[in-house]
């Protein structure tokens, strides 16, 4: 059943739970959002706290972290731009009417998702609201970006000419069950991608492949050609809401309400292998080395073989959901809804863990969700999915 583990280092810094966990490019940082409206900047090197951001009036439900600056956004409608090194505020950036729940930068833009059924784009640097997009019947959940360059054809990139000025794309997923695409520059929406029959809590991008991954409360995951809209596949074998995704080297891991993860190969659709073992829901997830770490409503974190299915071991100590995970340096970080931040020590799997791919591509950094439920757990998509465990 694999052996239990205990963390190196705990940090309770924080007097409320931690709903995100970001690692700066550099690796150097990383960056909390908490209930108790604060964030705080810790150093990798050290896990010790180098700094404490505070301004928001609400909790924080998710943030993104830089090499030299930090992104918070918060239950007070408010998005906050920090200075890594004075900790000072940078920029806030105000315009939604409701809880912002996820950021996404990407290049000289800052996007948000809110609840006031809206996504918009910022400029990072001048502190203004460049587009809105509006026509989402419910709330943004999460969100993704690509540039047409990184999908289209030179062809194909001539027909879209009342777009050039700008190439960029923006993805939203919404609780009204839809997907969307839409253009950066103008804000027009580019596809409607109809098909889940619930809400949309998380997406991945394959930008190389055309293809984008959406999950889903309807308990399926789809994949979709972002340039046609069409749907491509629907896997259907999850018995509880997709909450969590992730992509490597062409095999998809998907973290669900049913407790349990499952690995598919995207180029068949054939379920490949299950990972079973948790308690609770599957909250967050993330592969490396040949080793699929997962979070878990259950408080605990789990290390499988990511080849085999064998869970080789448990990370005990939190004692409410782990939202987030983050690994640096053979070193694993797990983020609860406890408050705290704990470092674990897993140099040990590493090595035991013989059969590593040759070339790993993990498709990450152009999702905004790749983890936790984190603030859904404290509203209706939340109380929802912790129905079906049968609390």
């Amino acid at each position: 059943m694999g052996n239990s583990g205990s963390a190196v280092k705990v940090c309770t810094d924080h007097q409320g739970g931690i709903n995100w966990l970001s690692l700066s490019p550099d690796g150097q940082r990383l960056l909390t959002g908490s209930e108790d409206g604060t964030a705080r900047l810790w150093s990798t090197a050290d896990s010790q706290c180098h700094g404490h951001f505070q301004g928001h009036e609400s909790y924080i439900t998710f943030c993104h972290l830089e090499n030299e600056a930090a992104f918070t956004c918060s239950a007070d409608h408010t998005i906050r731009k920090w200075d890594v090194v004075t900790g000072q505020c940078l920029a806030i950036y105000r315009g939604h009417t409701s809880i912002v729940n996820r950021i996404l930068v990407a290049k000289d833009y800052l996007f948000s998702g809110s609840y006031d059924r809206t996504a918009r784009c910022w400029s990072v640097d001048k502190e203004k609201q460049i587009q809105e997009f509006r026509g989402h019947r419910n709330c943004v959940l999460t969100l993704a970006h690509y540039s047409s360059r990184d999908v289209l054809e030179e062809e194909e990139e001539e027909e879209e000419e009342e777009e050039k000025v700008s190439r960029d794309l923006l993805v939203t997923g919404s609780t009204d069950c839809t997907v969307k695409v839409w253009w950066v520059s103008s804000g027009r929406c580019y596809q409607t991608l109809l098909g889940h029959t619930g809400a949309v809590l998380c997406l991945i991008l394959d930008a190389p492949n055309r293809e984008l991954f959406s999950g889903s409360t309807d308990y399926t995951i789809r994949t979709w050609n972002i340039v046609t809209g069409e749907q491509l596949k629907v896997f259907k074998e999850h018995q509880g809401s997709v909450i969590c995704l992730e992509l490597v080297n062409r095999h998809l891991y998907s973290g669900s309400a049913d407790r349990t993860v499952k690995c598919w190969f995207v180029d068949t659709g054939e379920r490949i292998q299950t990972y079973k073992a948790h308690k609770h829901s599957v909250s967050t997830l993330k592969y490396h080395a040949g080793i699929l770490f997962t979070g878990s409503g259950d408080a605990c974190a789990r290390a499988f073989n990511s080849r085999s299915g064998v869970l080789q071991k448990i990370f005990r100590g939190h004692k409410f959901i782990i939202n987030c995970i983050q690994i640096h340096n053979e070193l694993l970080y797990t983020a609860s809804h406890d408050g705290t931040l704990r470092v674990w020590d897993i140099r040990g799997i590493c090595k035991r863990n013989k059969r590593r791919p040759k070339k790993e591509r993990s498709v990450q950094g152009r999702s905004s969700q790749k983890g936790s439920l984190a603030r859904l757990f404290n509203n209706k998509v939340g109380c929802m999915i912790q129905q079906e465990n049968g609390e």
